[in-house]
């Protein structure tokens, strides 16, 4: 049987910490960085955790 393939948008987007949970980048903190505030994009640069609605789907994404 061939191996399934992890799904490469998956991979980039999503890691998974040591419990098991699924962490991700928050948007808007790409570009047009100047006009926001300093306190935003500080808040932006901290890592969320999937909500469980989204890490079901995730999760067979990154084959787990």
């Amino acid at each position: 049987m061939p191996k399934n393939k992890t799904h490469s948008g998956a991979k980039k987007r999503f890691r998974v910490t040591g419990s098991g949970k699924l962490m991700k980048e928050q948007a808007n903190k790409r570009h047009l960085l100047e006009h926001k505030s300093s306190r935003r994009t500080r808040r932006l640069s901290v890592d969320q955790v999937l909500s469980p609605a989204d890490s079901k789907k995730a999760n067979k994404l990154l084959g787990r």
